[in-house]
């Protein structure tokens, strides 16, 4: 975001791949095959299932960095022609602009394996889990973390109560992105999941957002990386948080601390991984994309974080009390990432929360849609 069969090691596919794709760039020697994350858990679970065993199998060095998402170090490596990213985890949304930019490769699906089961791979991953330049992983979801000790005998039960402050008083983390922001606020004032995007398409809906959020405006704690929100309820900086899903597990369940999940309003996405264009490190990239989207190691990694395997295959190895813990298990009043829609408009909605932010006037005032 691999194995044909256990029989054939990942230096024969690259063999295979260089003879017959003599046109991709060849790896320059000496130089790591860089692989690019999200940092704490997240990429802790990676690192177990997928990039050790990458490592013991192929005998090629990986080495894992972080980011906080979005194009910006992407772009600026391909502009400069100076790559030192290889494979990057994406969110769906910046995937998409990324190959409309021509900032990433494109992904033969046809080259990846079979399920566990037979399953041609066409048929095995989830709907959405294949885009040009991109192979999906795993399924995640933003929801609301609380801790069970600060919200009284009533827990919340629903997303309006994220955003009533009198009912549950206390500090509330989001995370400083239109994304998820606008779209809670909404589904918190009561419109339907399914007519959410329609309705920020216009002003009026906008406004709608803005004004939900502005009740609990000076109440708000932003967060920025994904390590943060579980940080902030360990701290009692907040009694409520966005959190991706996973990050909960650990606290939760390995750590037994005072906190839960409220699935209500969740809103899920597709992690994929993707290859940065113009690395010399291409056909180790593609070894490594299929090698980490086969059935074993998908549902491998659901031993550390609970995030759903893209491949459908992969659930059948998973365990009955992780499956309880992803997202496709509270599907109620839940609401899909719209990617296509985020990578046409999240330029100049993250222009407008900006606005709004900062407090410089009227989120809705600047370049006309």
């Amino acid at each position: 975001m691999l194995r044909a069969s256990i029989g054939i090691s990942i230096l024969a596919v690259i063999v295979v791949l260089a003879h017959s794709e003599p046109a991709v760039a060849q790896s320059t020697p000496g130089r790591d095959l860089a692989v690019v994350s999200w940092g704490g858990s997240y990429t802790r679970s990676q690192m177990l299932a997928y990039v050790k065993p990458f490592r013991a199998e192929s005998g090629k060095w990986v080495r894992m960095e972080t980011y906080n998402g979005g194009l910006k170090e992407i772009r600026e490596q391909v502009e400069s022609a100076n790559i030192t990213w290889d494979v990057v985890d994406f969110e769906l949304a910046d995937l998409i602009k990324g190959c409309r930019e021509g900032l990433l490769e494109k992904i033969d699906h046809s080259r990846l394996p079979a399920g566990a089961d037979g399953t041609p791979a066409s048929e095995d991953f989830i709907s959405g889990a294949f885009t040009d330049c991109g192979v999906g992983q795993v399924i995640w979801a933003t929801v609301v973390g609380y801790d069970t000790t600060k919200v009284g005998k009533k827990p919340p039960t629903k997303l309006a109560d994220f955003f009533d402050v009198k009912a549950y008083p206390g500090k509330r983390g989001l995370r400083r992105d239109p994304r998820i922001v606008l779209e809670w606020a909404l589904m918190a004032d009561g419109v339907n999941p399914d007519k959410v995007y329609a309705t920020l398409e216009s002003d009026d809906g906008l406004k709608r957002a803005f004004s939900v959020l502005n009740r609990i405006r000076r109440h708000i704690v932003w967060w920025q990386t994904g390590t943060e929100p579980v940080s902030l309820l360990e701290s009692g900086d907040v009694v409520m948080t966005s959190v991706w899903n996973g990050r909960m597990y650990r606290p939760i369940v390995e750590q037994s601390k005072s906190f839960s999940i409220l699935w209500d309003g969740q809103i899920w996405d597709i992690d994929s991984w993707g290859i940065v264009k113009g690395t010399d490190n291409l056909n180790e990239s593609l070894a490594f994309v299929r090698f980490a989207t086969d059935t074993k190691q998908l549902a491998e990694q659901t031993k550390y974080i609970p995030y759903g395997p893209a491949r459908k295959s992969s659930m059948a190895l998973v365990g009955e009390k992780v499956k309880a813990m992803l997202p496709t298990a509270h599907m109620a009043n839940a609401l899909p990432t719209n990617a296509q829609w985020w990578a046409t408009h999240h330029a100049e909605l993250s222009e407008k929360f900006e606005r709004w932010y900062r407090g410089g006037g009227s989120p809705l005032s600047g370049t006309a849609r």
